[in-house]
């Protein structure tokens, strides 16, 4: 029995142990770095989480100042003889030299302000594309902060106007923003909401293909007086573009 134990002990040479604590040491590596890669993967994804809220945010902000305007405009039309009665008795008030404040008035319209989003201003329209599932704000300028927000204008004219209207947006793994759009194929259709004028544009997807990065020519404004949008995202991990050209029908 001891020669046993004696010829096991003689097995464990120095290089033996040495061996095992290097194996020790890289499993612990490796537990440490996929620790950290986990939490930034939980970092990432809860930015993308605060960018979608951002986003729709703005929709909401947008649909209620629409709202907003449109109950004016009714209630205007409502109590129109009532308004006229008020504004007589304004302009007599201001002809006597005397001048009224509205103090709520003024400390809503203050907490309106500060409660609105700063993108919505740089909102100019809204993009939905059904059949992936999508409604995202377009933003007016293009950046590496602004695409985390929202889509963005990469080049054109504005909205619905005669030429090539090109949109950018982020190919997140989770499906937001231009996550799903290579899901989109030739014959669907995508709206475009313009903020201005408040008309909307139907467009059909007439091409879907994939370039390089350099390759700028599906922005080229000839589109024969036709009024054209273009998508554009990342592809294989940044090393490509996927396009689509849409139409409007």
């Amino acid at each position: 029995m001891n020669q046993i134990l004696v010829t096991e002990k003689l097995y464990i040479t120095p290089e033996i142990k040495r061996k095992k604590r290097m194996y020790k040491i890289r499993f612990f590596l490796s537990v440490f770095l996929i620790c950290i890669l986990f939490s930034y993967y939980i970092y990432a994804e809860n930015d993308r989480n605060k960018s979608e809220e951002v986003a729709h945010a703005i929709l909401s902000q947008i649909e209620n100042t629409n709202n907003t305007i449109a109950n004016d405009n009714t209630t205007k039309n409502i109590v129109n003889d009532v308004l006229v009665i008020a504004l007589d008795e304004q302009e007599s008030n201001d002809a006597d030299g005397e001048i009224h404040d509205t103090p709520n008035q003024n400390q809503s319209s203050d907490n309106k302000d500060s409660q609105e989003d700063p993108y919505a201003d740089m909102t100019e329209s809204i993009l939905s594309i059904p059949c992936i599932g999508i409604s995202y704000p377009v933003l007016s300028e293009t950046s590496d902060e602004l695409l985390k927000i929202s889509l963005n204008k990469y080049w054109g004219n504005g909205p619905n106007k005669i030429g090539n209207y090109c949109i950018v947006g982020h190919n997140y793994a989770n499906g937001k923003l231009f996550g799903k759009l290579n899901q989109m194929e030739i014959g669907d259709i995508a709206t475009l909401k313009d903020l201005a004028t408040g008309k909307t544009v139907t467009y059909e997807a007439y091409n879907k293909y994939i370039v390089d990065p350099t390759d700028v020519s599906c922005t080229s404004q000839l589109t024969n007086g036709k009024k054209e949008m273009t998508l554009i995202t990342c592809k294989n991990y940044g090393t490509q573009r996927l396009i689509i050209k849409c139409r409007e029908v």
